[in-house]
């Protein structure tokens, strides 16, 4: 009988240490996850309330006209640009449908002048219009095409072009432009729509008022630029203003020239590449769980060139996105000490661009190129 206790005892011992493991183990599962995101993802240089830019139409006298989003039905609702972050160089628009925000976007046409609408996620089209005084409803368009800016403008029936601007509570004017990161007409498929832009707020660029829009006609002309190409140097800048260059580097260590490209008359935008064995590579900011996300370039078989700053001591700095303002995901290179260089890409002529991170869509995940998930294009942009 003693023994028969005894093993009862020892028995009931061994299952409430069982239990208690479990418990334990099921509760050590069950707490927080570690946090994976990378810090672009998660860190704001500095948080804000939205800031709610008007959208309007400049006439020539200066009065600015409304502009609206229309459904089927003749019903406007409100289109504005939103500030998020502390940056304003780079704004989404947006059309106000019932308490929801839409995008609005260029539309992909068989006429030389595209509309630009918003779209709901049923894929209805609310066109853009912008009115006057007396009522009248002007088409706003994508009028012409330089590199990668469409110039919107407001058309009369007259066939005169009003600019169109996004206005801050504090009188700050930015251009609504379109903004193709794709070469070809179709940026995307939203909802069934062919996309031919995404509609953004960007500060002016010096000569974009200047350019001579095209005489409508009814077809579309296909796309061609006749611009003779200006190549711009990417350098990292030290806190002393000594200009270091940035190359790219394959897995055995050969080096690659990194360039912005100027396609055409606007410098506001530009594509930046890595030119590899006659190949011009895409550069992007990609996903990663780092701590800072990686700016690398792709190429054609997916393959990874790691983009550096060189120093005069030929010491490699790596070049990342360290954080995220809005839709621009600030890019430096990172020396020894942990310190940050601005990166920045100079024309022939002294002209000046920021590079920058550009995300288009609110995702994560931009898209893949060949496998490789991108967080943001790089981009030469003014600022």
């Amino acid at each position: 009988m003693k023994n028969s206790n005894y093993s009862f005892i020892r028995t009931s011992c061994y299952n409430v240490f069982i239990l208690g493991f479990i418990f334990l183990f099921t509760a050590c599962n069950n707490g927080p996850s570690k946090d994976k995101t990378s810090k672009t993802e998660t860190d704001e240089l500095a948080k804000v309330n939205d800031i709610i830019w008007n959208v309007k139409a400049i006439h020539p006298d200066g009065k600015s006209l409304d502009i609206k989003a229309f459904d089927e039905a003749g019903n406007s609702f409100d289109i504005k640009a939103i500030q998020n972050s502390d940056q304003d160089s780079f704004l989404d628009v947006k059309a106000i449908v019932d308490g929801k925000e839409l995008p609005v976007k260029m539309l992909e046409s068989e006429n030389q002048f595209v509309p630009v609408a918003a779209i709901n996620n049923e894929g209805i089209k609310y066109y853009i219009k912008a009115i006057t005084a007396e009522g009248e409803k002007l088409d706003v368009k994508g009028v012409a095409r330089f590199g990668n800016i469409v110039i919107i403008k407001a058309i009369t029936k007259e066939g005169d072009f009003y600019g169109v601007k996004a206005i801050s509570p504090v009188g700050q004017l930015n251009d609504i432009k379109g903004i193709k990161i794709a070469r070809g007409d179709r940026e995307m498929t939203l909802k069934g729509i062919g996309v031919h832009a995404h509609v953004k707020a960007m500060h002016p660029a010096a000569n974009e008022d200047d350019f001579k829009i095209p005489t409508k006609k009814k077809k579309k002309i296909e796309y061609k630029s006749d611009f003779e190409r200006i190549i711009w140097n990417i350098k990292a800048v030290t806190a002393d203003g000594k200009n270091l260059d940035v190359k790219a580097f394959d897995a055995e260590g050969n080096q690659f020239d990194v360039k912005a490209t100027q396609d055409s008359k606007q410098h506001s935008f530009m594509n930046i590449k890595a030119f590899v064995d006659g190949s011009e590579l895409p550069v992007k900011v990609l996903d990663g769980l780092d701590e800072y996300a990686p700016v690398k370039a792709i190429g054609t078989k997916g393959t990874i060139y790691d983009i550096k700053a060189i120093t005069e001591g030929d010491v490699k700095l790596d070049i990342k996105g360290i954080s995220r303002s809005g839709s621009i995901i600030h890019v430096k290179a990172i020396n020894e000490n942990g310190e940050f260089y601005g990166v920045k890409a100079f024309a022939p002529d002294g002209k000046l661009n920021d590079v920058k991170g550009i995300k288009i869509f609110d995702r994560k995940v931009e898209l893949k190129i060949k496998g490789n998930p991108v967080y943001a294009h790089l981009k030469a942009i003014t600022q």
